[in-house]
């Protein structure tokens, strides 16, 4: 067990049960073979708290008794050995230790610069580099604020549920009529990340658009790695070997 796995923006929700029992089958068949399991933000569509696992009863929508099935999965994986670590992403940002703990994962902090091969590599979500979507990074700053964080959590859960299902829709009428290059990252603020954290390898998700970019910083040959969206029927995954090369894949659930 040598290699380590990162994927990203699985979006798990109810209403694509497609995407989950192929990230299952997925987690079965490939991740047991994995050192370690990196899943870089968007796991859920939506997250409204840790407490929401000890309510199925009370969640009409579905989301509890997923999370509770897709953790119960994580733990058999961890159990067996391979370490798994969780990232913030804009969709679940509420995604806590409690969930954290029963899926037998550890929460890090985005971003985080991990060694392979003794050459560093910066992991993000990816939604902190779209500086040019002005609204979201005010959404964002506000997301992030612990005191917001706790004023959302303390609300009762039937209202937190109806908070996310307005964000979610929210969300997807914004993204309508945003100009594509201002939901990309700002190529500028790739290069400012990489430098301010010593690396020439990042990789990301958020975006949804699968590609290893080449690029420069301060006249180093560089690469920014970025993870696609899971859909009904494929997936994306970062496989990284002992050699300590990144390598983008897709590939059928």
């Amino acid at each position: 067990m040598t290699t380590t796995l990162l994927i990203s923006d699985l979006h798990l929700h109810p209403s694509a049960p497609d995407v989950t029992e192929g990230f299952l089958g997925w987690l079965d068949r490939r991740a047991q073979d994995a050192a370690a399991l990196y899943i870089l933000g968007d796991f859920f569509e939506a997250w409204i708290g840790d407490d929401l696992l000890d309510h199925v009863d009370q969640d009409p929508s579905g989301n509890a008794a997923l999370a509770i099935r897709v953790a119960g999965a994580l733990r058999k994986l961890a159990d067996a050995g391979t370490a798994i670590y969780l990232m913030h992403g804009n969709r679940d940002f509420l995604l806590g230790h409690r969930f954290a703990a029963a899926a037998g994962a550890k929460l890090v902090t985005d971003p985080a610069v991990l060694r392979f091969a003794d050459e560093p590599v910066l992991l993000m979500h990816g939604d902190s580099l779209c500086t040019r979507d002005e609204a979201y990074m005010a959404f964002r700053s506000q997301a992030r604020n612990p005191a917001w964080q706790e004023q959302i959590l303390a609300m009762p859960l039937d209202e937190r549920i109806k908070l996310a299902a307005s964000l979610r829709q929210q969300s997807g009428e914004a993204t309508s009529n945003k100009a594509d290059d201002i939901m990309d990252v700002t190529p500028e603020e790739v290069v400012r990340t990489m430098r301010d954290h010593g690396v020439t390898t990042l990789i990301h998700g958020h975006t949804h658009r699968p590609a290893v970019h080449e690029l420069e910083v301060d006249e180093q040959p560089a690469r920014r790695i970025v993870l696609g969206d899971w859909q009904p029927g494929q997936g994306w995954e970062v496989e990284i070997g002992p050699d300590g090369d990144p390598v983008l894949r897709q590939f059928a659930l």
